[in-house]
């Protein structure tokens, strides 16, 4: 007799949510210009020993990982990726707090800016 087993699929690359999305591709359309991509990016630095970049970018590096939401594309370096699989970023627009949230369940730990990780 073999035993039952449940896998439980793991979640890969990056996610972007919807509300993000819109956000992302309304800052696009003021740009006026349909060859930038939304670079993420994990960088050395800030408080915690890492920290996230988000920025348009018109290159394609060697090893570029793209995602695609909608009309959105999202690249991700090679170095960056295992560091922002599984993570979402979201828009937030409160009274607070304006601006994109990254929730990464790879972070072991952040700063109280927020930005950075470890």
């Amino acid at each position: 007799m073999s035993a039952d087993t449940t896998t439980t699929p793991v979640a890969t690359g990056i996610k972007l949510t919807d509300v993000a999305a819109t956000k992302v591709a309304s800052l696009l359309a003021q740009e006026d210009r349909d060859d930038l991509v939304l670079r993420v990016a994990v960088q050395p630095g800030g408080c915690s020993g890492l920290k996230y970049q988000l920025y348009f970018d018109d290159r394609n590096q060697d090893g570029d990982m793209t995602y695609a939401f909608g009309a959105v594309k999202v690249v991700v370096d090679k170095m960056s990726d295992p560091y922002l699989s599984g993570a979402s970023i979201d828009f937030v627009d409160t009274i607070e707090k304006q601006g994109f949230t990254i929730d990464n369940p790879n972070a072991g730990g952040s700063c109280a800016c927020g930005d950075s990780f470890h």
